[in-house]
């Protein structure tokens, strides 16, 4: 059973719960100085969105269920970890930091406009949710099974990887050690690359569907971002800063995104 509000109908609440979200995680920023809560907000908003939209339209019973329930369970572990990781921790993570003191008096305009667009962000790639729920085809496919399959990969993966940098950062004697450890060893950004893969769930989960390609843009646009974005540069950067030589001898012998066996570091 759904509430069987029409596609647009729900789209446009899709958005206002974003906005109201957002904003009032901005507020929160305001009060607390800690800009933190908008990378907590923005994996929570997903999870949001799919079991929305998977109760507000018709389509196959099975699927819109089975869709709803994995977006929500890597959604919200992914916002707890970013909670506990980076909010709860003292202090200001360093990318917000540093932006705190480029834009000094005009911060708060800044993280309004920012927060906003993370906002957007989230809406433009639920609809991907949107799509694979609205998908024709009765029951559970072989392509249904695949992306249950792909699913359970990329959130164990994605889960292991943030274990192991969690517990590697815990040990005293690791400040200032780049982590090798774990699945680390194989990729300087595991946690990347399997948030990365999760996406191809729903382009799965959409096969049969007239508008499936559309679902393409959600895998390529995270792909983007993690490359040359809100990924990767800026956390390499940040890496460099801080450990010098000792990343520089990573990232030669380390694959950046694609776990694959480490080169010869004496090369």
């Amino acid at each position: 059973m759904t509430l069987g509000l029409s596609i647009s109908s729900a789209i446009i609440i899709g958005m206002a719960i974003v906005l109201l979200v957002m904003l009032g995680l901005w507020l929160v920023q305001r009060r607390t100085n800690d800009a933190g809560v908008v990378d907590v907000g923005w994996a929570a908003l997903l999870g949001v969105l799919a079991v929305w939209y998977a109760a507000a339209l018709d389509g196959s019973v099975p699927r819109r269920f089975v869709i709803a329930a994995l977006a929500a369970i890597w959604s919200f572990r992914l916002a707890w970890y970013l909670f506990v990781d980076r909010v709860m921790p003292d202090g200001e993570d360093g990318r917000y930091q540093a932006i705190r003191r480029n834009w000094a008096s005009n911060i708060q305009t800044f993280f309004f406009i920012f927060f906003l667009a993370q906002g957007l962000l989230d809406w433009l790639l639920a609809m991907v949710f949107l799509i694979a729920i609205l998908n024709p085809t009765p029951g559970l496919a072989w392509s249904d099974h695949a992306a249950i399959a792909v699913w359970l990969i990329a959130v164990v993966g994605e889960s292991v990887a943030d274990l192991q940098l969690r517990r590697f950062r815990r040990q005293a004697d690791n400040k200032g050690a780049v982590c090798r450890e774990g699945l680390w060893r194989y990729s300087r950004h595991p946690n990347y690359f399997f948030e990365w893969l999760h996406w191809w769930t729903y382009v799965l989960f959409a096969v049969g569907s007239d508008h499936a390609w559309i679902t393409l843009a959600a895998p390529a646009l995270m792909l983007f971002l993690i490359l040359k974005v809100t990924g990767i540069p800026p956390t390499e950067a940040r890496a460099i800063e801080s450990r010098g030589d000792a990343y520089r001898e990573y990232q030669r012998t380390t694959s950046a995104l694609i776990p694959w066996f480490p080169k010869d570091a004496r090369r």
